[in-house]
């Protein structure tokens, strides 16, 4: 693959490549491009293809293309919506001249496609729709402009995925963004042909989603009245009330959305950690009510304080961390409150899985409580992880029985893993190792490779304030989802990769695309491309085109890595 990309012309099969070019002028001087000269440039497509083989000549795309969609009209549309926002471009106008056609062939499999482009013809052919999509995304990459008009390089195309889960993350709850920018964000997923979107819903700085059985939670949780200024611990408050919710109307249009560019989204109810926002709303839903929520270092605002000196204990949480106020387990309460919940998101999501959290649970609260201490020893729990590990297998079994599968962060192992859970791996690999020989499903994410919160430069003080570390692009390019530690028998257990974007630092979309930038398409095609085919240098080549889709786009970006600023 890299050989082809690279255009030697010493090799032989490019003496017959440049030949072909002059006996094709003859032959199809019906076109304007059939003697094109293409370079290794026109083929800028991320991620790599499986094989891709350069042909002579261009296909001119104009208002005389006839598209013939089949069963593929929405996949045309897109393909024709993109050619008027990213080029001004009308086609499939016509009803003759040249075509561009999509068939289904699903003997290929699911997610692949066959592309090719002729001087005359454009054809796509996909196992399913969401292969033709995929295709349409490859095709977009492709379209250049030459003397005003544009055109595809002629190409010939087959191409698969390495893994079926190709994850990006959003933390929507430490930082609020609207339906219209979510929707942005899928656009930007698509284009990179991402298939999973995790949605990360509720935490302790807010609660996101209606639950109309508990409109407290959106009435109170999803606000909070002030946040920390600077990192952590902060200098100070901005007494700023913040926040938003989506109604479950909102949540139904952006689940469709996402469909139509064959993205899952998969739902994250955080359980039993990180519910300071639910506890605000309905405080007996922690162990111990009458206690005030704390906010570290005296960083509360004045409106928290007022409130708390008038009776309101709990508030949404307003700095970052891990506080010990969660979700008792001791109380039934609790178990028909999530049920509730889940009752009510469960059929807002086609997704087979629902993400229930799990991580970064204290148990000093559980340690103390009387109810938790009774539900301990009634069901012979030796400790608080096994406590942790019945609150989860809890909640699992209910899931299950509405026909969805949970995952869980890495924590949920401790204790003891519940019987059909998937783990997300995020703690390093260590996690996601124990959990594929136990035989259950995995989806790698450690943080040193697919933590977009991190830096992106060396020079922390040249960058945007960022939570820590330092994750450039080359490092998110160099992982390989499968570790050596594991058998190819435990390796079928690794479902892919995914980027995790937490915006304790991220306020705002436009800093949102900076941090996502172009390290989304180097996870983009570690989730896609061969290990062995992957080469940095020629990551780095292809990235140009890419940019210019980002600039159609109105992104904003890393632009060291474009520049060759030194990046590691």
């Amino acid at each position: 693959m890299k050989s082809i990309l690279r255009f030697s012309l010493l090799r032989p099969a490019y003496a017959l490549f440049f030949l072909g070019l002059l006996l094709n002028f003859s032959a199809c001087n019906s076109s304007k491009y059939p003697d094109r000269e293409n370079q290794e440039e026109d083929y800028q497509v991320v991620p790599l293809p499986s094989k891709l083989t350069p042909a002579p000549g261009a296909f001119l795309l104009s208002d005389d293309v006839s598209i013939q969609a089949g069963d593929f009209q929405k996949e045309a549309e897109f393909l024709e919506d993109y050619a008027k926002s990213d080029f001004q471009t009308e086609i499939g106008t016509s009803d003759g001249g040249k075509t561009i056609t999509f068939a289904e062939n699903p003997s290929i499999g699911e997610e692949a496609y066959n592309l090719k482009v002729t001087p005359e013809e454009i054809s796509i052919e996909g196992g399913s729709a969401k292969g033709v999509f995929y295709a349409v995304q490859t095709l977009r990459q492709l379209m250049l402009t030459e003397d005003g008009e544009l055109i595809v390089p002629a190409v010939e195309i087959s191409d698969a995925p390495r893994f079926s889960y190709r994850g990006t993350h959003l933390d929507v709850a430490r930082h609020f963004f609207d339906v219209d920018e979510v929707k942005k964000y899928l656009d930007i997923l698509a284009l990179h042909k991402i298939n999973t979107f995790h949605w990360h819903l509720t935490e302790d700085q807010g609660w996101r989603i209606e639950i109309k059985k508990y409109p407290k939670l959106t009435e109170i949780g999803a606000y909070r009245n002030g946040t920390i200024v600077g990192h952590k611990p902060g200098t100070s408050n901005d007494n700023e009330r913040t926040g938003g919710f989506y109604t479950q109307e909102e949540v139904k249009d952006i689940v469709g959305y996402a469909g139509e560019r064959h993205i899952t989204v998969i739902p994250e109810i955080e359980l039993p950690g990180h519910s300071s926002a639910a506890i605000a709303a309905y405080p007996y839903l922690s162990c111990f009510p009458d206690e005030k929520t704390v906010v570290p270092n005296d960083m509360m605002s004045a409106t928290s304080k007022k409130q708390q000196a008038e009776g309101r204990n709990k508030i949404v949480q307003e700095t970052w961390g891990i506080f010990d106020d969660v979700y008792c387990a001791g109380k039934d309460s609790t178990f028909t409150f999530l049920q509730d919940v889940m009752d009510e998101v469960i059929p807002l999501f086609p997704s087979q899985y629902v993400h229930i959290g799990g991580d970064e649970c204290p148990k000093a609260n559980w340690e103390r409580c009387p109810d938790c201490k009774k539900r301990m020893a009634e069901e012979g729990l030796a400790d608080e992880h096994e406590l942790q590990s019945y609150f989860i297998q809890r909640m699992e079994q209910y899931i299950n029985s509405k026909g969805k599968k949970i995952i869980g962060w890495d924590e949920i192992l401790e204790g003891g893993l519940a019987p059909n859970a998937t783990v997300m791996s995020w703690r390093g690999e260590e996690g996601g190792i124990e959990a594929a020989k136990q035989g259950h499903d995995v989806i790698m994410t450690p943080t040193d490779y697919c933590y977009f919160d991190y830096y992106q430069a060396e020079d922390k003080d040249s960058e945007p304030l960022a939570i820590g570390g330092y994750l450039p692009v080359e490092k998110v390019y160099s992982y390989n989802p499968l570790p050596e530690e594991l058998t190819s028998e435990q390796h079928e257990h690794i479902l892919g990769t995914q980027a995790n974007v937490w915006t304790e630092y991220i306020p705002d979309f436009d800093k949102l695309e900076y941090m996502l930038l172009p390290r989304l398409a180097a996870i983009a095609e570690v989730g896609w491309t061969e290990n062995t085919e992957k080469d940095w240098d020629g990551f780095k080549n292809r990235l140009t085109g890419l940019r210019e889709k980002y600039d159609q786009m109105e992104l904003n970006y890393a632009n060291h890595v474009f520049n060759n600023e030194e990046d590691n």
